[in-house]
């Protein structure tokens, strides 16, 4: 995986290389027309790097070349480096004049000639490898793609609204949870039940499932909804509330202060057995819920929240002695597939291509039962009847990389690989 991240890796390098400092450093040395000769073949093959690593780990001789890449890149690494701390020698020379013995002395640039000839010699031997890597791109016929013109999405803020009928496998849990919720039970505090589980399991679209729901909207009056995500800071969230409650006017909270707002929440809940979804919570800290806790629980008896979390952290802060957390699990085998067919066959497309069926069960196998894996490697076969594309997918290599717990990393890596490369390094 480490080469993924070389685009990212030669674009630093090749900023690097332009800085003032190295350039001044390699003009001083006499090594300046050698480091033009290495930026400019660095830039040759940093063209075709975004290309080569879209055709891995398909070609060994390909991923091997990228390694031999990487090596020269960290060498010519060390060369920069070289030149940077060269270049800071000479300012503190230039500026603390009782104390220049002691830094010529510290550097092995005390010789400058020696120092010169040894970085000339480091600096041919890159360009020399370089150039013959160069030369080798042409073996794997690699198109030059000098940007990475990929754009990433973040996370829109979720809704309430879901079709169940494009909704698979999770009746059951649906189910379960209503009853966890419609309960009243012996007390009156405030009840939370958070689903808990990792990304891609549906933890969303079960929580839409449940709020809209004939049971749920007959035991509670109030409904809200709101999507938490990493904004856990409670003037957020109290206008986030206030928004997600019905008004027959519309109220501009956003200019009000925290002291406004809990009052305005306070009066809107008083006496309101309700239901609040908090959608993606991730922030850990005690302190941020029971803040929140504070204002919401109004001692309405059978009021309730149903958080959605990754976290059983979050989990564990959240819920009251009197309820659990609803840990969600994948899907069945049934399941998978179903959901893997809707993905990849327009409806009843499959019966028309049982090859690619039977392949198709062998991907289901590889997505251990994962939502958002089966979704991904299915939507990208859509309509491509193409039997050596789908065996492609089920032979492909990234299946065996190491798992994790629940198997799912090189199913994810599908997604992975469609990042931007300057976002890579956040999750290599």
């Amino acid at each position: 995986m480490a080469e993924s991240l070389l685009f990212s890796f030669a674009e630093s390098l090749l900023r690097k290389l332009a800085t003032v400092a190295v350039q001044e450093a390699s003009l001083a040395l006499g090594v300046r027309s050698e480091l033009k000769e290495m930026t400019e073949t660095m830039e040759i093959i940093r063209g075709v790097l975004l290309d080569a690593q879209q055709k891995t780990p398909q070609s060994t001789a390909l991923s091997e070349w990228l390694k031999r890449v990487k090596r020269v890149f960290s060498d010519a690494e060390d060369i920069v480096d070289d030149f940077e701390c060269e270049a800071l020698r000479k300012h503190v020379v230039d500026t603390s004049g009782s104390h220049s013995m002691k830094v010529r002395h510290f550097f092995s640039s005390s010789n400058p000639v020696v120092y010169r000839l040894r970085m000339a010699h480091r600096i041919q031997d890159i360009n020399t490898r370089l150039a013959k890597l160069a030369d080798q791109r042409n073996m794997f016929g690699l198109q030059i793609i000098n940007q990475d013109m990929r754009v990433v999405r973040v996370r829109e803020m979720t809704h309430s609204y879901v079709n169940p009928t494009k909704v698979t496998g999770r009746e059951h849990d649906k189910n379960e949870i209503v009853k966890l919720l419609v309960q009243d039970g012996h007390h009156k505090s405030l009840s939370v039940i958070p689903i808990v589980g990792m990304g891609g399991l549906g933890k969303t679209t079960l929580a839409k499932l449940v709020f809209n729901d004939t049971n749920i909207h007959a035991c509670f009056p109030l409904k809200m909804w709101v999507c938490v995500s990493n904004d856990f800071e409670l003037r957020n969230l109290l206008v986030k509330i206030l928004n997600s409650i019905p008004s027959p006017t519309s109220e501009n909270f956003n200019n009000f202060e925290t002291e406004q707002l809990q009052i305005h929440l306070r009066n809107k809940l008083e006496d309101q057995k309700f239901l609040l979804v908090l959608d993606d919570v991730w922030n850990e800290d005690p302190a941020r819920w029971h803040d929140l806790e504070e204002i919401i629980d109004l001692d309405v008896k059978g009021s309730k929240i149903l958080v959605t979390t990754r976290s059983h952290a979050v989990a564990s802060i959240m819920h009251t002695k009197s309820s659990n957390s609803y840990l969600l699990e994948c899907l069945s085998e049934e399941d998978s597939l179903s959901l893997f067919v809707k993905c990849a066959f327009e409806d009843g497309e499959e019966k028309k291509h049982p090859e690619l069926l039977e392949i198709g069960k062998k991907i289901v196998e590889k997505c251990v039962g994962l939502p958002l894996a089966l979704r991904t490697v299915g939507s990208s076969l859509f309509r491509n009847v193409d039997k050596k594309e789908w065996e492609s997918v089920r032979d492909n290599e990234i299946w065996n990389l190491q798992k994790n717990e629940t198997g799912i990393l090189p199913a994810l890596k599908l997604s992975y690989d469609q990042l931007p490369s300057y976002l890579k390094p956040c999750f290599i």
